[in-house]
């Protein structure tokens, strides 16, 4: 996280935070922003996932610096702290998902996404946003890995530039099928740019029983120094598919106690992107779950709760 300096803080073990829970806008992508923020409020969240989206602050529309200013002061008032986030399907390119990408072969295209992550960093800046959120994207066809990581780090440099200016944090996400897609392609990325300061890390929980050999909280554990924003669903060991918590194979406690002892304070943001036409409905059904979750987390490994998530220890 900005140590509010322009300086960048390490993450570093020490006494254990509670995690501090927010939502991804991407979910309730049926709602008025104004209307899901306050629906988050409501409902106890600290905070939310703010994707950058056409419905909610267009980050191509005109007037951006002023609707950025009403939506800092929409989230003052309501308490929340906020994560940008810049995975929206078609905010680019109404054709093809996640489109362009920072690997895309035109370079004008790649430029397109350079220019929408700065734009991000700049928003993230206005809101004092913990991060900002971005991913690496698939290799094209016919590109070997070299050419890729090459055409990756060219296109993050003066992204990075952005984030150290603004002193945000710029949070990668490993992201399964893609170029970086696991916590080694993270560290791999690192050490080509030469470790630089703002380069944080998104960890995924879901992704991480999806594809990482390591359990969920000892990914945790692993990309402690490095934490700068984290997602949380469900999953399936080798699925890629964002499930609601109950649904998939992750036992959560374990992962909220290794979240907490971590000293990380930055959001755990639900992320079901898939699952919009219930949002509502599940954002109240994941904090109540996550809660459940830290309670068990914070009474230690040897204790463990029979009754429903929404019972008491």
């Amino acid at each position: 996280m900005s140590a509010g300096d322009g300086t960048f803080a390490r993450g570093t073990a020490g006494a254990p935070v509670r995690p501090r829970f927010g939502y991804g806008t991407n979910g309730l992508t049926d709602l008025r922003l104004d209307d899901a923020l306050g629906l988050l409020a409501d409902l106890g969240y600290a905070g939310v996932g703010l994707t950058l989206d056409h419905m909610h602050l267009d980050p191509l529309a005109p007037d951006l610096a002023a609707r950025t200013r009403r939506v800092a002061r929409r989230l003052n008032r309501l308490g929340l702290t906020v994560t940008v986030e810049t995975g929206a399907r078609y905010v680019l390119d109404p054709r093809h998902k996640h489109g362009p990408s920072l690997l895309d072969p035109d370079p004008q295209r790649r430029a397109d996404r350079v220019r929408l992550l700065v734009r991000a960093v700049q928003v993230a800046a206005d809101l004092d946003a913990h991060a900002v959120h971005c991913f690496s994207g698939i290799t094209p066809d016919g590109i070997d890995d070299a050419t890729a990581w090459q055409r990756l780090t060219d296109a993050l440099t003066p992204v990075l530039a952005a984030a150290s200016g603004a002193g945000v944090p710029l949070a990668i996400e490993p992201e399964p099928g893609h170029l970086l897609a696991t916590l080694a392609d993270f560290h791999h990325l690192r050490q080509l740019l030469g470790d630089p300061e703002p380069l944080g890390l998104t960890l995924d929980i879901g992704h991480c029983q999806c594809l990482e050999a390591e359990s969920p909280a000892d990914c945790v554990r692993a990309a402690a120094p490095w934490l700068r924003h984290v997602q949380i669903e469900d999953m399936r060991r080798g699925v890629h598919e964002h499930l609601p918590f109950g649904d998939g194979e992750i036992d959560f406690p374990p992962v909220l106690r290794a979240l907490a002892a971590t000293g990380y304070q930055g959001l755990t943001v639900v992320e079901l992107p898939r699952h919009s036409h219930a949002g509502p409905e599940l954002a109240s059904r994941s904090l109540e779950f996550l809660r459940w979750a830290d309670r068990i987390a914070a009474a230690g490994p040897a204790v463990r709760e029979a009754a429903s998530p929404g019972g008491t220890t």
